[in-house]
């Protein structure tokens, strides 16, 4: 059984970019997050400590986003996606989305947005 956790429209600030003003002057920065677990038992007991806190799950996020200035969003979105494995054992998977509403393309755009998906290798006896 997989349920799901989804954590959408987070909106940070943070310094990533390949361009100097975007290291100086930052942007805001949006990120999803979808986390796979079996929080069966937290429902069925009504029990926190049994699931992941959403609200840690975006601190996690947060450190990564307001940590140290990246070139890539491809690096922002992996590094948060291996930090929320890492802290969340119970975690199958996560996909985080990072979106860059404000880069630097000198063209009308909705959104632009990476992908990173971790998930925990099957243990086979």
């Amino acid at each position: 059984m997989a349920d799901r956790i989804h954590l959408t429209g987070l909106e940070l600030y943070g310094y990533h970019g390949v361009f100097a003003e975007e290291k100086r002057e930052g942007q805001p920065f949006i990120v999803d997050l979808t986390c796979w677990l079996d929080y069966s038992a937290a429902a069925a007991e009504d029990d926190l400590t049994k699931t992941v806190n959403y609200a840690e799950l975006a601190e996690v996020a947060a450190a990564v986003v307001e940590g140290p200035a990246r070139d890539l969003i491809e690096t922002v979105a992996t590094e948060i996606a291996e930090s929320a494995m890492a802290q969340f054992p119970e975690l199958f998977a996560v996909e985080v989305t990072v979106h860059k509403p404000q880069a630097p393309i000198p063209r009308t755009f909705a959104d632009v947005a990476v992908v990173a998906r971790r998930s925990r290798k099957a243990v086979r006896s």
